[in-house]
């Protein structure tokens, strides 16, 4: 399939997102899914859902009553046990902050790639309007990629990424900064950050989230990603040099015609993980 889905087709997939390969090739690209699927679908397996879980059911009923300041994506501060970057791009700086509290996994693979230089000089090769722009592949084609613990430590990546990290705090509103994957627990060091400028309230039920989320949905994001990516970050300056990425022209595989890049990322706030 060498075109992805209309972004219409993307939504209606998104609402059976679990088990629908189109939406990871939109997420990790057709390359990426033809050689990966094997081991995707035994990891898929192998994985509890975390939106099932006991403790996940538990969280998620003290965050339906919880009010806005519950929420760290809502805030532009950055807390005390949050981190702060620059993504310096081709196109302008994103200021991002992020969650180890929610999601130490993701956080700390981020940060240690960032100091590395891991990301410096890599494309944003997967771009669609309206829905999301993705970057952190060192092949620059949705195929390559990962974790700061592949060949160093199995009990975290036995060799086909890190775990999902779901929580009933963070969202896929727009600007939220999360993990692509391939399937449950599949993390390397893909990225990407929602775009969706629309409004998504309308199709979101108080029973399952909170008000103060419903309420943030209305300036846009990509809801039906909830629970199936780990959020862990959140642009607090710079979505106008996101949106101007999302609009740029793209190719038959939503890569960019012309060449957008990730100069550098700057830790301005770092989080001691112990």
């Amino acid at each position: 399939m060498k075109k992805l889905l209309s972004l219409g087709l993307t939504i209606a997939c998104l609402a059976t997102l679990s088990g629908c390969e189109n939406m990871t090739r939109a997420i990790r690209g057709n390359n990426y899914v033809d050689a990966k699927a094997a081991a995707s679908s035994s990891a898929a397996q192998a994985s509890a859902s975390a939106s099932s879980s006991k403790a996940y059911q538990k969280e998620i009923k003290k965050a339906l009553q919880a009010d806005a300041s519950a929420f760290p994506q809502l805030s532009t501060d950055v807390a005390q046990n949050e981190a702060e970057v620059i993504m310096h791009t081709s196109k302008g700086d994103i200021t991002i902050k992020l969650f180890p509290k929610y999601a130490p996994l993701a956080v700390e693979n981020f940060l240690t790639h960032a100091k590395k230089g891991y990301y410096d000089g890599l494309l944003f090769h997967r771009v669609i309007s309206d829905f999301m722009i993705q970057s952190g592949d060192p092949k620059g084609n949705g195929t390559g990629g990962e974790s700061i613990w592949k060949g160093k430590d199995k009990k975290i990546d036995s060799g086909n990424g890190f775990a999902n990290e779901i929580s009933p705090y963070l969202y896929n509103i727009r600007g939220a900064l999360a993990m692509a994957n391939a399937g449950a627990d599949t993390n390397g060091s893909q990225f990407f950050i929602n775009q969706n400028p629309a409004d998504q309230s309308s199709q979101l039920s108080s029973d399952s989230y909170p008000k103060a989320i419903i309420d943030a949905y209305t300036k846009g994001g990509n809801p039906s990603l909830d629970k199936n990516y780990t959020v862990f970050g959140q642009v607090i300056e710079g979505m106008d040099v996101v949106d101007s990425i999302a609009k740029v022209d793209t190719d038959s595989n939503d890569k960019p015609t012309s060449d957008i890049t990730i100069t550098k990322i700057d830790i301005v706030k770092d989080y001691n993980f112990k």
